[in-house]
């Protein structure tokens, strides 16, 4: 671990010379590049730097014990060393987090796809609810939800939404609700009381930038239309609204959030990129296999991953066992406590396949 850890440290000192260095200074995209990377290793290098520092100081207390001190002396020395010997694990398990091998897809931006799935009306309002539990909570964040296409229903649901979250970081957080989501309610209709269960499912993508996936502009067939509201109503006399169908996939994407049609193909076009990105992703993932096997979940969009009981005011994520009585808080974007102990779940199984 320790000669990683030099070898970071190495780089971290070469990269300060590179973004001084007028040739790269000029050129905006190495500087781009050494700039994020260096971010990318600042934490490990500082943290690596305290913890030089912490042994530093704990073996020249231990050298001072040989001196001949008085016993004031001797006593304070030892304290000391007790009080550093109890900062050295800490930041050695920091270090060996910091350590894992970063998702490249982290920092970025994300596109979130629901879509109602088993349960007719219910579903499409429970789709509705994911959509403002995971607004609440990128907005509790930090970042900026902004839907690009809906399909919404006659009883306020959506068929599908699809949104994007800029701010830094929102892959890194929003990945881990990737699968099929059921609730088990009663519905407003029921007269009997009964519970009824129904899914949505959750795509997220991380949004992919031009340089990463290269999409010929003759592959993409681009058809224009006016845009309409729930059941059809037209709403927009205008051709605003775009379908792009990128021919070598055959993946489709419309757009009818804006008003204008020039906006509307932008759109479009940043979730064309994100789902052929992911496709890419997924394929070369299928290749290597084990590349993924320390994750939590498969991150497969068929795989039930958390079950919201509203009878019982209970969420349970089933990838890691957690059962949290605190239904409404996490609807209303509270999810920090679920999320966070799923990050810690796969930092834990990453460090057991590095350990092997």
């Amino acid at each position: 671990m320790f000669d990683r850890l030099e070898a970071v440290e190495d780089r971290y000192e070469r990269l300060n010379e590179l973004l001084m260095d007028p040739d790269v200074i000029s050129d905006t995209k190495k500087l781009r590049e050494y700039s994020k990377e260096q971010a990318d290793i600042e934490e490990t290098v500082q943290t690596y730097r305290q913890y030089k520092e912490v042994k530093q100081q704990y073996n020249d207390a231990k050298e001072m014990l040989q001196d001949n001190l008085d016993d004031e002396m001797s006593e304070m020395v030892k304290m000391e060393m007790d009080e550093l010997e109890e900062q050295i694990p800490p930041l050695e398990e920091k270090l060996k987090v910091l350590l894992i091998p970063k998702d490249p897809n982290d920092d970025k931006n994300v596109i979130v796809e629901i879509r109602a799935a088993a349960g007719g009306d219910e579903a499409a309002l429970f789709a509705g609810d994911l959509y403002r539990m995971y607004s609440r909570y990128a907005e509790a964040q930090g970042w900026k939800p902004e839907v690009i296409e809906s399909s919404q229903t006659g009883v306020g649901g959506f068929k599908e939404i699809i949104f994007m979250i800029n701010g830094n970081g929102a892959f890194s957080k929003m990945k881990y609700e990737n699968g099929a989501h059921r609730v088990q309610r009663v519905p407003a209709t029921e007269s009997g009381g009964r519970i009824h269960t129904s899914t949505a499912t959750v795509a997220v993508l991380p949004e992919a930038e031009e340089v990463e996936i290269d999409i010929n502009e003759k592959d993409i067939r681009v058809d224009t239309f006016a845009s309409s509201g729930p059941g059809g109503q037209s709403v927009n006399t205008t051709m605003s609204a775009v379908r792009l169908t990128h021919m070598p996939t055959g993946t489709v994407v419309s757009c009818q959030d804006e008003k204008s049609q020039i906006k509307n193909k932008e759109k479009a076009m940043k979730v064309l990129r994100a789902r052929i990105f992911d496709k890419v992703q997924k394929e070369a993932q299928a290749e290597y296999a084990d590349i993924r096997k320390s994750a939590v979940g498969t991150g497969d969009r068929s795989e039930r991953i958390r079950t919201y009981n509203f009878p019982q005011s209970r969420v349970t994520d089933h990838r890691i066992g957690l059962t949290i009585q605190k239904l409404e808080q996490i609807l209303e974007g509270k999810l920090d406590e679920i999320i966070d102990a799923l990050v810690v779940e796969e930092q834990s199984r990453a460090m057991e396949e590095a350990d092997k």
